[in-house]
């Protein structure tokens, strides 16, 4: 609607996670660099986590870019699954042939052990990446993390990623998960940006999306910023 009028090329204020939009504030550079750290780990977990809208899964979508070429990547987007399935999922993203349905647990972490050793020894990593891992039952949390005790005489097999709303961090803060809790290495929690960063957020969409000026007064960022404290998802909706 307003993109003519403005001389815009593309919608500057989409929701959609698009990497090339990602601002970085002081948070998200520390958010990826905690995610970078985790490929270049040899097993375990590193989580990350943060309110709805804040970037967790646009920083994500950024890590995808920059993985290492040795390093292989299996991405679960919908956790909502059982055991089975979540093994079966892994095994998709890997390339790993498998029974389909009439897999067993068992046999979907023979086939997946086997392909870790086949890669490890051809000096490739891998790594797993779960998003929205809150939404990871109980007992499909045991599994993933019975997933690190894949391994060798001296290495983990199977780095793991876990990407969630401030619920997971509750989760694994339970008596219950000490055993996974106690195997990560690296913790971040994405909070909301600050006013100074909304500013320099907004002006950012709008450069990408070839605006050489500012459509926004400081008082309309100084209200953008108080109605969505800081989300930057809510940022964008206001401002479009």
């Amino acid at each position: 609607m307003y993109l003519e009028y403005f001389n815009l090329t593309e919608q500057p204020f989409s929701i959609t996670p698009d990497p090339r939009f990602l601002y970085m504030s002081a948070r998200h550079r520390e958010a990826l660099a905690h995610l970078l750290y985790g490929l270049g780990e040899g097993g375990g977990f590193v989580q990350l986590t943060g309110e709805v809208g804040t970037g967790k899964t646009t920083i994500c979508r950024c890590l995808l870019e920059q993985v290492p070429e040795n390093v292989d990547v299996a991405v679960v987007l919908n956790p909502k699954v059982t055991a089975q399935e979540l093994l079966a999922t892994v095994c998709d993203e890997l390339g790993i042939k498998h029974p389909g349905d009439d897999a067993s647990i068992k046999t979907l972490i023979d086939l997946l052990n086997r392909h870790l050793l086949d890669a490890h020894a051809r000096g490739r990593r891998t790594v797993l990446i779960i998003d929205e891992a809150q939404n990871l039952s109980a007992d499909v949390l045991e599994q993933v993390r019975l997933l690190t005790n894949l391994e060798t005489a001296t290495q983990k097999l199977l780095q793991i990623i876990l990407i969630g709303q401030p619920e997971l961090r509750e989760q694994l803060s339970r008596e219950d998960m000490r055993q996974l809790s106690q195997r990560i290495t690296a913790r971040y929690h994405l909070g909301p940006i600050n006013r100074e960063e909304a500013d320099a957020y907004i002006r950012h969409r709008l450069q990408i999306c070839g605006s050489s000026r500012n459509l926004f007064t400081g008082r309309a960022v100084e209200r953008i910023h108080k109605l969505s404290e800081g989300i930057p998802r809510l940022i964008n909706v206001l401002c479009d």
